[in-house]
């Protein structure tokens, strides 16, 4: 085998190391296989190079994204792919395919393959955010749209997740407790105490029903259409479980998995990754009826207990929609004393309830809510303890579509 070239060795080193700054764990190791793959493949077209980078430098589902969108910039920019092409090989290389447009994760990239030192282009509305957010910055970050973040930006809001909290809600429960002030007589300790002073007379001891937090269960989408949206939502769910005692995750794409044992790790970022581990569909198709399916036969029975809220995280666009999806939403509905099904399309203003999937769940759900920034997490954690908002009203939107 050859030696490598100085020029391709140097770009792909470079390339790993814009991936690095992007979030994907690219280490030195994986910078030498990824050269010696290049060369002892001897390639001939664009894909191909693609593939055998990102079989070197991508590890899991959902780092596929940020490659896909830094190769295409660096190589595109650089203009280098043909060229080294090129030079280590005989063949003719094809020609590059037309640039998509920029997809969500573009402007995360783009961060990353900026040299050090190089100040970004000016414009005419430049946003510059400070270590120490301002209220004006703060209210900026509050009202973006999460597919739309920078990692600097998604690193502040990962951290102002953390500091949500929800309220203290409370509910009575079927199990009573001994309570001086309780409107119940609790006639096994009246008989206890009777029996103690010999019989001569009736102590009365009370009780009043135990009062708990009532237990969150989240049903959350990753398929591919939700993975911008999703990865927040699970580090909200992480922050809240770790102030809660009963917070059941669940993700879905094209199978059911449990990740509450997952979301107990302290740490964020680790938590996240043993979930994506273990769900091996992430970024995969949705079968949305599938998944409910699952659920109310293996887990409800489980979790839905004392007055469980569902938080139903998902677009609603159903991949095989089927007679079922309407029967296990309703039967999920009946299971839990509240259903609020989250859906990231309520962003836009124009959203209409048009599509099979989404009319078919929505006569099933109490709440209707948008979920796609900060501000509105914000408004999902008040709303979780009040009265049901007739702007989140679900039969609104079926009236509207009709």
């Amino acid at each position: 085998m050859t030696e490598p070239t100085g020029k391709l060795s140097e770009n792909i080193a470079y390339f790993a190391r814009a991936l690095r700054a992007a979030g994907l764990p690219v280490g030195p190791a994986a910078v030498v296989d990824a050269i010696e793959a290049v060369e002892a493949a001897r390639i001939g077209e664009r894909e191909d190079f693609y593939w055998t980078l990102h079989a070197n430098f991508v590890k899991k589902h959902e780092h596929s994204l940020i490659f896909d969108q830094a190769f295409r910039l660096f190589w595109r920019r650089r203009a280098l792919i043909e060229k080294l092409i090129a030079q280590m090989s005989p063949i003719a290389p094809g020609k590059g395919k037309d640039e998509d447009k920029p997809e969500p994760g573009a402007s995360r990239v783009t961060e990353a393959l900026r040299p050090p030192g190089e100040k970004p282009p000016v414009e005419e509305e430049e946003e510059i955010f400070s270590a120490r957010l301002t209220m004006s910055d703060r209210e900026i970050l509050r009202a973006k749209d999460f597919a739309q973040m920078s990692a600097a930006e998604i690193a502040r809001t990962k951290r102002l997740i953390s500091q949500l909290r929800l309220p203290s809600e409370e509910v009575e429960t079927r199990r009573f407790r001994a309570d001086p002030r309780g409107k119940r007589i609790d006639l096994r300790k009246t008989f206890q105490r009777s029996i103690r002073a010999g019989g001569g007379s009736i102590d009365l001891a009370f009780a009043s029903r135990t009062v708990r937090h009532p237990p969150i269960v989240a049903l959350v989408d990753i398929s591919g259409s939700m993975a911008d949206y999703s990865r927040l939502f699970l580090h909200f769910l992480h922050a809240i479980a770790e102030k809660r005692r009963r917070v059941h995750s669940f993700v879905f794409a094209t199978r059911l998995t449990n990740i509450t044992r997952e979301l107990t790790s302290r740490d964020p970022d680790e938590a996240l990754a043993r979930a994506g581990t273990r769900a091996r569909d992430w970024e995969g198709g949705t079968r949305i009826s599938t998944a409910l399916h699952d659920f109310n036969r293996l887990w409800s029975r489980r979790v839905l207990s004392q007055g469980a809220v569902v938080l139903l995280f998902t677009d609603g666009l159903e991949r095989d929609l089927s007679p079922e999806l309407a029967f296990e939403m309703d039967r999920l509905k009946r299971s839990c004393r509240r259903l609020v099904w989250l859906n990231p399309l309520l962003r836009f203003d124009a959203f209409e309830a048009r599509a099979s999937g989404i009319r078919a769940m929505l006569p099933h759900v109490h709440e209707f809510r948008a979920i796609h920034n900060l501000r509105s997490m914000e408004a999902l954690c008040s709303a979780l303890s009040a009265d049901r908002s007739p702007q989140a009203d679900p039969r609104r939107w079926l009236s509207s579509a009709a």
